[in-house]
């Protein structure tokens, strides 16, 4: 019988209870019970305790409990030999897509514009903006990215997409590769950035390609704080350059109180909810996955290393 540890934090005990429905034939434990680590094949978890992997040197497959996966390829208890596998998608892309609709319609309606007013009581309107007249971008194609794109694009936005290669996406145009970046950003109304945690994305949305964004732009950040230059963005947003931003994520999480884009009228901070993790969907994939390990077949979602996603 195969042994799985798994570290879900608060939600250990429901991950646990959701492994031994879905596969009573794994013996699933939860990391804070007693278990011999020599015996364990398989681990969930995304911010383990230190040294949680040293000890186990049987170790198959590394699950992690959502998207990221940056923590775990920088874990030095964790052997370059075991693989790092992401939940593909887990109901994530469903909700990405509704949280990009929303900053996409607060660009589109005006409801930052519309919010001061209501704060001053002001009774005026604005012209429409159409949605074939408002050019989005999305930057990722991932299974999250890919789905968001071509969601947006059904509805009829003109939606461009940048990633390492190009996509063949339902209604979307792609483009690929670092050079092709600054055109695209000159040419996008909304930008909503939904790229892995990587080296070659860290501090991508610099002062200088954020500044290529068009007069009055809007920036939807859903993926990683550490891709954005956030002083830059506010100091573009004190300009009037950006006409707003909708933010999830940040470089430090809880957001400090004293942050001032918490004050700025023309900024919607979320608590990291943009996308959450499901659990039994999760559960579901994880469980398939250990299947086709162990009938020797590929698993999806394996992370390459060298990409870090």
């Amino acid at each position: 019988m195969s042994t799985l540890v798994v570290h879900a934090g608060e939600k250990t005990a429901e991950w646990k209870a959701l492994f031994r429905a879905a596969a009573p034939d794994i013996r699933t434990l939860g990391w804070d019970e007693p278990y011999d680590p020599v015996s364990v094949d398989y681990t969930v978890a995304s911010r383990p305790p230190e040294n949680f992997f040293a000890p186990l040197v049987q170790l198959k497959a590394a699950f992690a409990t959502g998207a990221g996966i940056e923590r775990l390829l920088v874990r030095t208890d964790l052997p370059a030999s075991v693989p790092v596998v992401k939940l593909s998608d887990a109901g994530m892309a469903e909700q990405m897509t509704e949280f990009a609709l929303y900053g996409v319609l607060q660009h589109q309606r005006r409801m930052n514009t519309y919010a001061k007013q209501q704060s001053t009581r002001e009774w005026r309107t604005h012209p429409p903006r159409l949605r074939e007249n408002v050019r989005v971008s999305v930057l990722g194609l991932g299974a999250i990215g890919s789905v968001v794109a071509a969601s947006l694009a059904a509805l009829g936005y003109p939606v461009t997409g940048w990633s390492r290669s190009v996509k063949q996406l339902p209604g979307v145009r792609s483009v690929a590769g670092e050079d092709a970046l600054p055109s695209l950003l000159a040419e996008t109304d909304v930008l909503v950035n939904l790229l892995p945690s990587t080296p070659d994305t860290r501090g991508l949305l610099d002062a200088k390609r954020l500044a290529l964004l068009p007069q009055g732009s809007h920036v939807v950040n859903g993926s990683r704080g550490d891709q954005l230059d956030a002083d830059a963005l506010l100091t573009l947003l004190n300009s009037g350059h950006l006409s707003g931003a909708l933010l999830d994520v940040f470089a430090e999480e809880p957001l400090p109180a004293s942050n001032p884009l918490w004050a700025h009228p023309n900024v919607t901070i979320t608590p990291h909810v943009a996308a959450i993790t499901l659990p039994s969907l999760s559960v579901e994939q994880i469980v398939a996955n250990i299947r086709r390990l162990e009938a020797g077949e590929p698993m999806t979602g394996v992370v390459r290393r060298e990409r870090a996603y």
